[in-house]
């Protein structure tokens, strides 16, 4: 790769991340909020071991796991590092119902008084928080 170009290793189709891994404190509850979320945005359940679990969609995946030496009691996205994980959604109303539901499934609403236009007006997206800390944006990419 030189100077702001496009490594010439790269094929033309690649669209995204391999995977992403996330540390959690509480492995119970970050299995049961990820397992939703992830489930409804069409991602399937992967692996299950001791410390983690993963979940699959197309060539990419999601891990979550408790790793030795793990600190915190949680992740803060107002700290330097991750801020939040944007989804498609698919359409306006598949976002609607996800919102819809997700308190039930351990997620926190943000931006409720915004919503759905938080990200301003040609923006379709709900926010939401989960009890590690995390955030996730799920974007109406479809009609």
């Amino acid at each position: 790769m030189t100077g702001g170009g496009v490594a010439t290793w790269l094929d033309e189709d690649v669209r995204g991340f391999h995977h992403v891994e996330l540390w959690v404190v509480d492995l119970h509850r970050a299995r049961t909020e990820w397992s939703w979320l992830l489930g409804r945005l069409g991602f399937v359940p992967e692996d299950d071991w001791s410390d983690g679990s993963s979940w699959r969609a197309g060539d990419a995946y999601l891990t979550i796991c408790v790793p030795p030496g793990v600190q915190g009691s949680r992740h803060d996205r107002r700290l330097p590092g991750l801020n939040h994980l944007a989804f498609h959604g698919g359409s306006r109303s598949d976002v609607d119902r996800l919102m819809a539901e997700a308190r039930e499934h351990g997620w926190k609403a943000l931006y409720s008084e915004r919503y759905p236009h938080a990200g301003g007006p040609d923006h379709y997206a709900g926010w939401l928080d989960n009890g590690e800390g995390f955030k996730a944006e799920v974007v109406a990419t479809q009609a």
